[in-house]
Formats: structure tokens, sequence, C-alpha cells
């Protein structure tokens, strides 16, 4: 069975309609067990439920929205985009999937998939950010010309990749939807990756908003650039306590504060006691 486009309004998503023409472009049904994924897929998580959801609505209404797929050797088709469409089709049963067949390079067949996935809606965060870098590297994109394919500005592509930087702890709590956008964006404002990880547990620990982990990440930013820096020692303060060290033999610190300042020498029992005031005495 196949069919043809009409005029009418696509129901592609933005950035992938622009790439595939609606008029003349033909759809054909494509049997599932022929479908090959590609390895690119920026989703890293697919949520069970949400696929049995859209496998429910697909046995009743059928799938609305084509894939996209290209021709492969063999009678296969590797697809482009729709993997969450895809795969609900199989959770339905159904062994054939409407498809739009599109002769592209691997590469162009590889810079749609990308953007395809990057706009739908369901992504979280950090998989919409390693789409974005993926694109960039890729391709040899700049920020400029990614916001451009995807449909946004330039700003908020940045604001995506900065999400890269952060711990991975972080970025596993954003990946588990127990950080939104608005959190990680508060925790970057922290420039210290361990206060940028106590904010991170204090918020999912709390269950803040996104404004009260705004004046939580202000707070803790402060407090991190309030902290002095650490004076260089002496090196021949430091080259002395070397040498008392290594003739006592055990933990001595020399803490020197201008032409002032004391010796603490540790010990861990009576009779180390005693053998330090031997050496000392002596």
């Amino acid at each position: 069975m196949k069919m043809v486009l009409g005029k009418g309004k696509s129901a592609l998503g933005k950035g992938l309609g622009a790439l595939i023409p609606e008029q003349g472009r033909e759809v054909i049904e494509v049997e599932i067990s022929r479908l090959v994924t590609g390895t690119e897929q920026p989703r890293r998580v697919f949520n069970d439920e949400k696929l049995k959801e859209l496998a429910a609505s697909i046995k009743e209404k059928g799938v609305i929205q084509p894939i996209v797929v290209k021709r492969e050797g063999g009678g296969r088709f590797m697809l482009i985009a729709g993997e969450r469409r895809y795969r609900a089709s199989r959770i339905a049963g159904l062994t054939k999937i409407p498809a739009i067949v599109r002769e592209a390079e691997a590469e162009d067949a590889l810079e749609i998939a990308l953007i395809e996935n990057i706009q739908r809606e369901d992504l979280n965060p950090l998989e919409t950010a390693l789409g974005f870098d993926k694109l960039i590297k890729r391709f040899d994109l700049k920020q400029e010309q990614v916001a451009a394919k995807v449909g946004k500005d330039r700003a908020t592509v940045a604001n995506y990749l900065r999400l890269l930087s952060l711990p991975e702890e972080i970025k596993r709590l954003i990946h588990e939807e127990k950080l939104t956008m608005g959190h990680a964006k508060a925790i970057l404002s922290i420039e210290d990756r361990e206060q940028q990880l106590e904010a991170a547990r204090d918020i999912v620990r709390s269950g803040l908003s996104v404004r009260a982990s705004e004046s939580l990440s202000r707070k803790k930013a402060t407090a991190s650039k309030g902290k002095s820096a650490p004076v260089p020692r002496d090196p021949d303060v430091a080259s002395l306590e070397q040498k008392l060290i290594k003739h006592l033999g055990t933990k001595v610190a020399v803490n020197s504060k201008g032409q002032k300042g004391s010796i603490t020498i540790e010990y861990y029992s009576l009779e180390e006691l005693e053998r330090l005031l031997d050496v000392l005495l002596d």
C-alpha cells in the first residue's frame, strides 16, 4: 500500500518538514522486520510507560506521523527519524509501519536524524545537549549554525551545551529527571564543583523549585567566591619541616606567621612520646 502526501499541513516537525518537502513525497508501508536503527540516536532513555501509552494509541488510531527511512542493501531500510514510533509499533504488535523514503547519503541521513530527534519535546535536557554536541563535532558546525538548523537561538544552544561540563553525578540526576533544565542552569551559576554537587543534592533532597534553587545557588556561589585562596608556603619553612619529619620519624607541622609560629609533633602512644623525648633531649 502507498499514498502520496498532498499540499495540506504536514504532521512532521518544523525542522524535518523543511528538510523533506511535502509535495509529492511518497509514503509506503515498510515491514518492521526490515528496519535497521541508527547508531547516532541522541535519546539515551526510552520511558517504558510512555512507550506503552504510545503503543496503546497506535493500536487504536494507527501511526499518524510516518517515520523517515532510507533504503539500504538487501531490501532493508535504515531508520532516520521516528524511533519511538518504531518501538511503540513493535509493542503494539504491528508488522508494518508507514514511512517516508528519503534518498539520502549516510552523512545527510545522520544530520536529519539528529535534527529531528533534537526537536522532539520529550528529550531530556542532557539528551538535547548531547545531540547539539554531536552536530557540532560530526559536521564541524558553529553554535550559530546549529541554532539555525534546529530553529532555536544561539544562547539556547549554548546553555544546553554547558550542561555537559557538569559533574557526572549531576548529569545522572538530569537523566533520571530529578533535576530540570531550570535547576541545572541555577547550579551552573556556581563555579566550584563541590559546591555544585552540594547544591544538586540539596535540591533533590528538599524537592526545591527552580526559584528556590536559584536562591540556594546564589548563596553557594557567594560563599565559594568568599573563600580566600591558600597562601603559598615559604620554601625554607617547608624544607625545615621535612628535615624534622625525617629526624623525628613522625608527622610534624610547622605553622609559620612571619617571624613567629608553632611546631606540632604528633605521637600515637606513650612509648612513641618517650622515644620522641629521648630524641629531642639527647
